[in-house]
């Protein structure tokens, strides 16, 4: 199956094939079938997780607005495959450790898988509804260094349709410059599906952001933030965040384990304090 994907892709990338509908539309039904074949081998989804897979038209709507190139169309399955990889770690709920407990309820948890390493996920209620966080989270990505102080900057390189970009990412140094500056190159989708948000990102390669002078290019994904409103109460949301992150170069990993457990607890904390701020007039 994936070699005839392979080549409906390529082929739609071709301009004098980009207007034929029918081979574009034959192109996303295909993969289609591939991302629900994958997806139908993990084994009993949440309601909310089969919601979204349930309801992922996304790549047939977008092959449908406009040709793409086949190195975007590329991009866009990266971002696929890091929402599918990401839904089937949260959907099994065994073998999760608990890191840390906050006085507020914000829980992180952890747990070791063979192929990706170490997960941490987040667990938070925020106050405030789910289209104000959605809109600070992806509609003002680039603003996240203002007041999220373990991000230096988030820069959007490019958009991908309605709902893929790639990002460029610096790291804030640590207190004592524990973990050297680190940068990451991502390419990120964000779905909306009935009253679930998922945001799922991974790293990937972009000719026009090279490893930087200063930086050690780390490495990130799959990740993704869910975001549902919380039942009976619809005027606040729940978060959780899946985090899978190899920084790269010699630290030991209790160091990198206290680092990524702390930055999303302290992610939470500044994430409310941003919320609560008055909107702008």
């Amino acid at each position: 199956m994936l070699p005839a994907t392979s080549k409906l892709c390529a082929a739609i990338s071709y301009r004098h094939l980009r207007n034929m509908t029918g081979l574009r539309r034959q192109a996303a039904v295909a993969i289609s079938q591939e991302l629900s074949r994958l997806a139908s081998r993990s084994p009993g989804p949440s309601t909310w997780i089969h919601q979204v897979r349930r309801r992922s038209s996304l790549l047939s709507s977008r092959l449908e607005e406009k040709p793409f190139s086949e190195m975007e169309m590329c991009y866009i399955k990266q971002g696929e495959e890091a929402l599918q990889k990401s839904l089937r770690i949260l959907e099994d709920q065994d073998d999760w450790k608990t890191e840390t407990v906050a006085g507020n309820g914000d829980k992180v948890l952890s747990k070791v898988l063979p192929d990706v390493g170490k997960v941490f996920r987040l667990e938070v209620v925020v106050d405030q509804p789910l289209d104000t966080v959605y809109g600070e989270l992806v509609d003002n990505m680039e603003q996240m260094g203002d007041w999220n102080p373990n991000v230096e900057e988030v820069r959007i390189l490019e958009k991908i349709g309605k709902d893929t970009v790639i990002t460029h990412e610096k790291a804030a140094a640590t207190p004592g410059n524990i973990v050297g500056p680190r940068d990451f190159v991502s390419v990120r989708c964000s779905k909306r599906r009935g009253s679930t948000c998922v945001l799922a990102g991974m790293s990937t390669t972009y000719g026009a952001m090279p490893e930087q002078e200063g930086f050690i290019r780390a490495e990130n994904g799959p990740t993704c933030m869910v975001l549902r409103p919380l039942p009976g109460s619809p005027s606040r949301t729940r978060l959780t965040w899946l985090l899978s992150i190899d920084l790269k170069g010699w630290l030991p990993k209790t160091i990198i384990n206290q680092v990524l457990s702390q930055t999303q607890v302290d992610f939470a904390k500044h994430l409310r304090q941003r919320l609560a701020r008055p909107l702008p007039v």
